[in-house]
């Protein structure tokens, strides 16, 4: 059963799990289905079409699932779906998809999103990520696993960030960040490759290595983009053991939409 706070409001055909917490006047409109073990704390506005996991906790004062901050968005049933395990800090808010796009906005599991942060419609965020307070993401952001964002930080609409990058505090976002990046400032700079967050996630020697390899090509040999893509998709065949790190970093640059960060 769940725990219902008396001054909090459930609408009829909200879904609640097992052992979920509704804290104290939080409100849950009836489109809502919220997974098993989730807490939400007081003073949360829970609305429109949004699906969230299980285990989750939101602390006080969040906005979750309110229509887009677009003016093109007529009323369309799109959705917001959340996964399981995030915590969610005080005064976030996330919006619903659009159809403009694929008309949900999608947030992983076991993500840690601190306080004032901001997820705009049609944005899709990974596994793992680390949002710091008063991280903003414009509409139809995508941000792979394991990037952590520091505070103070807008994402440009349409800008995709590749796994395991570190934007630095109070940094502007406007191209895409290819994976294991280190970037930074305004206007944004690459500063280094994200080595001590891989040794943290158990990156051996040699996959490290080949990753500065990466870096070396594209930002350190003055290569054109379409040299560095070629010469980076050869050293998947040179060295096997980072085939994995290799075919995702040229995924995101045959992807990449706005250019990169140099």
């Amino acid at each position: 059963m769940a725990n219902i706070h008396p001054t909090a409001i459930v609408e009829r055909g909200a879904q609640l799990g097992e052992n979920v917490t509704i804290g104290e006047y939080a409100i849950v409109r009836s489109q809502v289905r919220i997974g098993e073990g989730t807490t939400i704390g007081p003073h949360c506005v829970i609305e429109g079409r949004t699906t969230i996991g299980r285990d989750n906790r939101f602390f006080q004062f969040s906005s979750i699932g309110a229509v887009p901050q677009d003016k093109k968005y007529a009323g369309e049933p799109t959705e917001l779906v959340i996964g399981d395990r995030n915590m969610v800090r005080e005064f976030c808010t996330f919006n619903l998809g659009t159809a403009q796009d694929a008309g949900v906005t999608r947030i992983g599991n076991d993500n840690w999103i601190m306080a004032y942060v901001h997820i705009a419609h049609d944005c899709r965020v990974g596994d793992r990520t680390t949002l710091a307070n008063n991280t903003t993401l414009g509409g139809h952001v995508h941000l792979g696993d394991w990037v952590t964002v520091g505070g103070l930080t807008g994402i440009h609409q349409f800008v995709k960030i590749g796994a395991h990058v570190m934007v630095g505090f109070g940094s502007a976002v406007s191209q895409d960040v290819p994976p294991y990046m280190l970037v930074d400032g305004n206007p944004l700079a690459v500063r280094g490759f994200n080595i001590e967050g891989l040794r943290r996630r158990g990156f051996d020697a040699p996959r490290i290595a080949a990753v500065k390899q990466m870096h070396k090509l594209l930002y350190r040999e003055g290569r054109t983009l379409d040299q560095a893509r070629e010469a980076i998709e050869a050293l998947g065949n040179e060295q096997p053991h980072a085939a994995a790190d290799v075919a995702l970093m040229s995924a995101f640059l045959a992807h990449a939409t706005r250019g990169i960060a140099r």
